[in-house]
């Protein structure tokens, strides 16, 4: 199968910020305390569901969802303004990656494709590869970066969440907002990242949540080649 192609959403939050003091989320609690805190929190899930959104000026809207147990576990569905969608589900080694007929007439430039595509392709995971080959990796990179401030107190959904409010020198043009769940665990429950061109909100949800991930029916899998 040839190389799969996705747009890099690896600029995305999900990400939390080093900083001192204790713990928390109150009025004398620093930002950067705040997200080490979620941070810390997020990092000792055994699962959580990812929602992305990607809007840029140029390339339409992106979506992703995606169901993981943040190791080697994981399932997301990809979804492009234009139709294309691209299904992956990582169990360790393997990869089951399934793309429709938008996809791959995009992509591969096959306008001649006419069918929908119902198996999926199975091959092995390459531990080299970093994200290079276009497909998802299970984990999730929260980690430290930029400088915080605090902004205001907002709900998402039905949880009080804290604003924190993230800039950093490598990447003048945009801006990292955070929301840290006030009430129950510190969960970082959304990130907007937002620059001239772009708007990228990452919501969590499902923490903790059982995982019901498995491979395809065998008579639903094509083997592939490395």
């Amino acid at each position: 199968m040839a190389t799969v192609r996705t747009i890099v959403l690896c600029l995305l939050a999900g990400t939390a910020l080093a900083g001192c003091g204790a713990g928390g989320t109150g009025e004398d609690t620093s930002a950067g305390a705040i997200l080490d805190e979620a941070n810390a929190t997020m990092r000792k899930l055994d699962s959580v569901t990812v929602d992305i959104t990607n809007r840029t000026m140029r390339g339409g809207t992106v979506t992703s969802h995606l169901v993981t147990d943040l190791d080697g576990r994981c399932r997301c569905r990809t979804t492009w303004a234009g139709g294309g969608v691209l299904e992956q589900i990582r169990l360790g080694t393997t990869d089951y990656v399934r793309p429709n007929r938008a996809y791959v007439q995009k992509w591969n430039k096959k306008p001649g494709v006419t069918g929908d595509q119902k198996l999926w392709v199975k091959t092995p995971v390459d531990p080299a590869s970093s994200g290079g080959d276009g497909l998802t990796s299970c984990d999730w990179p929260f980690d430290s970066f930029g400088t915080a401030r605090k902004g205001g107190s907002t709900r998402v959904g039905d949880t009080r969440a804290v604003e924190v409010i993230v800039t950093d020198k490598a990447d003048k043009e945009g801006t990292y907002t955070f929301y840290v769940a006030e009430e129950g665990e510190p969960y970082l429950l959304k990130t907007v990242y937002e620059s001239a061109g772009q708007r990228t909100t990452t919501s969590f949800s499902g923490f903790d949540e059982p995982l019901d991930l498995r491979a395809p029916k065998p008579d639903e899998v094509l083997s592939a080649g490395g």
